[in-house]
């Protein structure tokens, strides 16, 4: 059977807000795919595994985001060696009859940090100690750090990810909230905390040279810290930053086609941005 409309989505809850839908069908329509289309859906942990079962041959892949990431692993029926190493994994691809994980925010984290101009074997402090701190872990892995300070305000969280900090092989340091600002001597600085959280360490922290800053959000931006940061020269990436670059590696695995239409689709994303 030779199937002509192909189909991808994002999943998660909330889900309305989602940029993806308009990174991906620009890429789409950059790429001449007239068949091929991406929207929405919204979906919580206990529909995933039967939202997957009802998914026809035409759906070539997922993306997922909250709170969808550790459940999409569990109901792959193979994975990445990152995705099973961080716990966490953002795409589901189509394979035969099956489901593929993988975790593309760890190879966009990597590429945006690099391109910032981080340094090789970087000394690495993560704020947060969510899903987004495990994709952190494992770009640190990729970065060549040895050792990351995760700072968190319950030790307990910490100690949750110890097992992806050692399926990756880096070491993990524990920071107390109270003492975060002085935890910014590092080559890079990953912020995953929500919005709000890290505001009052805008006035607290002294940058030093050859720092990078990555903010995970993008809404609103800039955020008082990475304003601080960029004003003190530091280079700043976004949240929008990431979502672009993770969603690249989506597309190529989605659709085969690499490398995928970045600058079509990193002209959506941004344009969409602007008007919210």
């Amino acid at each position: 059977m030779t199937i002509t409309t192909r189909r991808a989505a994002v999943l998660g809850q909330p889900i309305a807000h989602s940029l993806s839908p308009v990174i991906h069908n620009a890429g789409f329509a950059a790429a001449g795919l007239s068949g091929w289309s991406y929207v929405a859906i919204e979906c919580g942990e206990a529909g995933l595994a039967g939202l997957l079962a009802g998914l026809g041959p035409e759906w070539a892949g997922l993306s997922l985001t909250m709170p969808l990431k550790a459940e999409a692993l569990r109901v792959a029926g193979a994975a990445s060696p990152v995705a099973r190493a961080t716990g966490a994994a953002n795409t589901l691809v189509r394979r035969g009859d099956g489901w593929y994980a993988d975790n593309t925010d760890v190879t966009g984290m990597v590429r945006v940090l690099r391109e910032a101009g981080l340094c090789p074997e970087p000394s690495v402090t993560v704020l947060g100690g969510g899903g987004t701190c495990r994709a952190a872990l494992g770009a640190a892995a990729q970065l060549g750090a040895t050792e990351v300070t995760v700072v968190t305000r319950r030790p307990e969280v910490r100690e949750e990810l110890r097992p992806a900090a050692e399926a990756l092989g880096i070491g993990l340091a524990g920071g107390e909230w109270a003492d975060a600002a002085k935890l910014f001597e590092a080559d890079a600085v990953i912020s995953t905390v929500p919005k709000g959280a890290a505001d009052h360490l805008a006035a607290e922290v002294a940058w030093r040279p050859g720092t990078v800053l990555f903010d995970a959000i993008y809404d609103p931006w800039p955020t008082p810290l990475a304003a601080a940061a960029s004003a003190q020269g530091v280079p700043v990436v976004s949240g929008l930053d990431l979502l672009l670059a993770q969603a690249l590696s989506q597309f190529e695995q989605f659709t085969g086609i690499a490398p995928a239409p970045e600058a079509a689709m990193r002209a959506a994303l941004f344009e969409a941005a602007s008007r919210r």
